[in-house]
């Protein structure tokens, strides 16, 4: 009997041909800001390996929201590239899907080409950069361009759009306590913090009309200092909800407080800091060549296998009279065919999936032919501290393309794998 995992899927007004997601796991393949053709092999070979669908990542609806020179934003130029991606994507038979929104306080002058914004005025320790607070007038500027993208995106081929609301971006930064310290209707009770994220879901929801999927991207839990905890996850969850997006992205962590929350495992310090560039992370570069600074800073997550299942249930348990339409898709350390077979089994029927799809494009179809495949990803997350100045790429394939690794974080990825896999049982 075939598995459900390789059944048809009604997505709102899409059809994906299988289960399978790659996730928005940002590629740092979009030269000054445009499409590269690594970005298009890239996307294309997942489509071909089998997945339903594959997401670029990292999309900012206006140049303010750019973290990196190899993010894409939302702008003209970017049209023909893009449109000749999902052309592609289309002809392996996938369905293409584009992450929508705003870095705020994680971005730099270097990146944006102005004074980084927020939903307070501060300075984010992690970026490192000094940020302001946004102007309603601009607060409202920004929610029109979140619909403007998606007029954008449905022009550029994509099928489905998904909306950034967490890991300590600009949404999330609203939503959270700890960075939104405002005394006007957009700061203060909950109501209140969560107000951008309705204005901006009215408008894309708005826009979206009924031929374009929208899934949202939440967080279960900060898990840090004044973040939002699972009990206000909910109430962000039922916030969305009421909004009938067509998905919802059961995630957690902050990238600038918790990033191996949302990552699983362990931090390559050593490889992040060999990767980082001077000019625009000195400070945080210093900081990780120091000894004992690393991981107070970016504390490292034991992993295990779908290390965020037990929470996803929860919130299964808990939105189940209220979902409607919407579906619930799990994300978070997905290893094998099993682990995909268990995700199905506990109820959850779109799942995705990012890092054994940078190892192996080909997962999917590995996953047809063996149910009990195991992508072998070593969860060293050298792939993740690589990301600051090159390509997204494991290890492995770094090596088998030729290019050299410092033996040094040869060392490092070795020590970390075996760590992950004592942890693995």
């Amino acid at each position: 009997m075939e598995s459900k995992l390789f059944t048809p899927f009604q997505l709102g007004p899409i059809t994906l041909r299988n289960r399978f997601i790659r996730s928005a796991a940002f590629e740092n393949m979009c030269h000054n800001n445009t499409p590269s053709q690594e970005l298009h092999d890239y996307h294309v070979s997942v489509a071909r390996g089998g997945v339903g669908m594959t997401t670029v990542a990292y999309c900012a609806v206006d140049l303010s929201g750019v973290s990196f020179d190899g993010q894409l934003y939302v702008r003209d130029e970017a049209l023909p590239g893009l449109k000749k991606l999902t052309d592609a994507i289309h002809s392996e038979g996938a369905k293409a899907s584009i992450q929508l929104g705003h870095c705020g306080n994680m971005t730099h002058f270097y990146s944006c080409h102005c004074m980084p914004v927020s939903a307070s005025n501060g300075f984010n320790l992690y970026s490192p950069t000094i940020h302001r607070r946004l102007r309603v007038d601009e607060i409202k500027t920004l929610v029109k361009k979140f619909g403007e993208a998606v007029d954008f995106c449905r022009e550029a081929g994509f099928d489905c759009v998904e909306i950034h609301a967490g890991h300590a971006y600009l949404i999330s930064q609203f939503i959270s306590r700890r960075t939104n310290r405002r005394h006007d209707a957009y700061g203060g009770s909950f109501e209140n913090r969560v107000r951008f994220l309705k204005e901006v879901m009215d408008e894309v929801m708005r826009h979206a009309k009924d031929d374009m999927a929208v899934v949202v991207k939440t967080n279960m839990w900060d898990d840090c200092w004044r973040g939002t905890d699972l009990e206000e996850g909910l109430r962000v969850a039922r916030e969305i909800l009421k909004h009938k997006p067509h998905g919802i992205v059961l995630s957690g962590g902050t990238v600038s407080r918790s990033p191996m929350t949302i990552l699983g495992g362990a931090m390559p310090y050593k490889t992040l800091a060999h990767y980082m560039p001077m000019k625009s992370f000195w400070w945080l570069k210093a900081a990780l060549n120091f000894p004992g600074v690393a991981p107070v800073m970016m504390p490292t997550v034991p992993f295990k296998e779908l290390y965020f299942m037990e929470k996803a249930k929860h919130f299964q348990r808990e939105l189940k009279d209220e979902l409607g339409d919407t579906k619930l898709i799990y994300v978070g350390g997905v290893q094998s065919g099993d682990n995909c077979q268990t995700i199905m089994d506990e109820g959850f029927e779109l799942f995705q999936l990012a890092h054994v799809l940078i190892k192996d494009p080909d997962f999917v179809k590995h996953v047809q032919e063996n149910p009990h495949y195991h992508a072998g990803c070593g969860r060293s997350n050298y792939c993740v501290g690589r990301m600051y100045t090159k390509d997204m790429k494991c290890h492995e394939c770094v090596e088998r393309d030729g290019e050299p690794i410092p033996a040094c974080l040869k060392k490092e990825i070795a020590k970390l794998e075996a760590k992950a896999k004592k942890s693995m049982g």
